[in-house]
This record gives C-alpha cells, structure tokens and sequence, in this order.
C-alpha cells in the first residue's frame, strides 16, 4: 500500500467528537432539521467547505480523504452524514463560479449551498442576464441553506435552446436564500433531520455571474477536485454514505446476542469490507490518475461508477438480509437500529442509488 492510500486510511473524527454527534443525533430526529449544536461542529470543522479552495477558507481535500470522511460522517448518524456530503457536493460549485462571485460568497464561514439537479426550471434570456422560474424537489439542509442551487433549461425568443447535438442547453444557477420561497415538504420515511424541503422562484431576475456549468473545461479555479467528472463525484459520495449507515446498522446488531443473527452478522461485515476495498481502490486509483495525467480514462471512470453502484448493492442486501432477524430492537421506531434502517432505505431513493 502507498504512503498516500495510508494518509487516506486515517480516522478523522476523534472518539469524543464521534459520541457528542451521536448523542445530539436523536434531538436532531425530533426537531426534524440538524441542531444547533452539530451546525457549531460542522462550521468549526469546516466539513460543509470539504471541497472549497484553502484561500476562501475551505479543506481543499483531495476526494478520497473527503469521501472517507463522509463515511465516517454517515457511520456516526445518517441525517449528519447526508447533509454534510450533499452541502459539501453543492459547495464544490465554488470551482465553476466567477471567482470574484465566489470570493465574496464563500468568506462566509457558514456559506452552504444546497438543491436539485432536476432541470425543473426556465430560465428566459433577458438583456445581460435571465428571468428564472421553476420549483425543484428537495433541497438537502434547507434551514440552513445560505444559497439555493438550480438546474434550468434556457430559453430565448420564445424557444428552447438547443446545442450542437440537438439536445437542450442546461445551466445551473444559484440564488440568495432571501430570493426563494421554501417549501416544508419534507415528509420522508428517514433521514428526517436533513430537513430536504422543495423551493421555487417565479420570474425572479438573475444576473449572469449566477450562472455556471458543471464541467472540468469551465473550471474557474486551479484544484485537481474541479477537473473530477461530477458524475463519478456524486455516485461515489453517495456510495460512502450508504456503506457507513450500513456499517452503523451491524455495529447496532452487536447486543443481540442470537448465535445465527451473529453468524449473518459477519458474513455480512466480511461481505461489506470486501465491498469497501475494490470501491476505495477504484476510486483512490482514479483520483492518483488524475493527479498524474490531468486527466481520466473512460475505463477509470467507468471502474469508480461500477463500484459505487456494486457497494450500494452489496449494502443494501446484507442489511435486508440481517433486518428480519434483529426482533422489536428493529421495529421500534424510537430505536436508534430503526433509524438507521430508515435512513438507509429513504438515502436509497437518491436517482443516483436506484441501482
């Protein structure tokens, strides 16, 4: 194993910081958005600025050390994990954005952006900038969301604008909490502490500097994190976050003391390591590529996507296969097992992990 795969190897979170989270994880179930206290964490800590460039305050982890820790996030309670990778994916946008734009949004140390990328909106070309309308389903943290992030189809004249290949010119934009309307929708088997509600806009204007395109080539800022294919980004902070629910759901199978439920226990936990090996492979070897090269092959990316969706799978079955077994402990809603059972099958509707 090299020097850089042990770096990325590393606990991140202490153990006192791990049992303050998980106290404060069942209060943040009841009040169905993160509590005040875990927000205090996340900003000390930076983890909503995962991806963001050092100089406006960020990590500027490289992806695998921010992946695992995602995991470990997920591990420690669903709704945590969730929100800080889905505001942390929304907050790598920084790496697409005008710079000067971005400069002045992403000083603030509680800067979090969040929303859909459901093209469910119009955005009509006015002047120098556009008129947007839409309504997009959910936005992760919407509490405490500073910004709202959209996907739009652009229209001009009256007409959609196609490009070269005849397809639909898609752009994504981003809008001051103050300018959008939120929608308290969120009414989700689990994961109820993401408080991941609907919002709209009606003929709200934006300038053009709101704008951005995802893609390696409209990168505005040099970090190798910005030229990774967000697609393979997005399958794989997913996948960790399904693997550390599923990792927290056999650690609460461990005072079940039934001599079959143990014996599918660690079948399931060696099913799962494996899992977790060739999906950190993949990805720790793509992002070393990319390191290398400047860029990735379709075989590397290809192989990360395989084993994101592939862990997802693995997960998925051990904990269904293990779910029948664990009695009452399981099937009362107050108990942390049935949360995390929760949290899983709810995160599993993401259209990313419907494999």
């Amino acid at each position: 194993m090299s020097r850089t795969q042990k770096k990325y190897n590393e606990q991140m979170v202490p153990a006192a910081l791990v049992e303050q989270l998980r106290r404060l994880a069942g209060p943040a179930e009841t009040e169905g958005t993160l509590t005040a206290d875990q927000l205090a964490i996340i900003y000390n800590h930076r983890w909503f600025k995962l991806f963001v460039p050092g100089n406006l305050g960020g990590l500027e982890l490289p992806l695998p050390d921010g992946v695992r820790l995602e995991e470990e996030l997920a591990q420690i309670d669903g709704s945590l994990g969730w929100t800080v990778t889905l505001c942390a994916g929304a907050n790598l946008f920084v790496g697409y954005m005008d710079r000067s734009v971005a400069g002045t949004v992403f000083t603030d140390p509680s800067v979090c952006l969040g929303g859909s990328g459901h093209a469910t909106g119009k955005a009509v070309v006015e002047g120098d900038g556009y008129r947007v309308s839409g309504r997009w389903r959910y936005a992760t943290g919407a509490p405490h969301l500073t910004h709202f992030t959209a996907n739009c189809v652009i229209e001009q004249d009256g007409k959609e604008l196609l490009d070269n290949n005849g397809n639909l010119v898609i752009r994504s934009f981003f809008f001051p909490k103050a300018d959008v309307r939120v929608i308290d929708d969120w009414n989700a088997l689990g994961l109820k502490a993401t408080a991941s509600r609907s919002f709209e806009v009606n003929h709200l204007p934006v300038d053009r500097s709101q704008t951005f395109v995802i893609s390696p080539r409209t990168a505005t800022w040099d970090h190798p994190i910005y030229q990774y294919p967000f697609l393979q980004f997005a399958e794989a902070t997913l996948a960790a976050n399904t693997l550390g629910m599923a990792r927290h759901f056999l650690a609460c199978t461990a005072n079940l003391g039934a001599r079959g439920l143990q014996q599918l226990v660690r079948a399931a936990e060696w099913k799962l390591n494996g899992a977790r090996e060739s999906f950190y492979s993949a990805l720790d070897a793509s992002w070393d590529e990319l390191l290398r090269t400047g860029e990735l092959t379709p075989h590397t990316l290809a192989a990360v996507s395989k084993w994101s969706r592939t862990m997802v799978r693995v997960c998925r079955k051990q904990v269904m296969a293990i779910y029948p077994h664990v009695g009452m402990a399981g099937a009362d809603a107050s108990s942390e097992m049935n949360r995390v059972w929760r949290d899983i099958f709810t995160a599993s509707q993401h259209s990313l992990l419907r494999v």
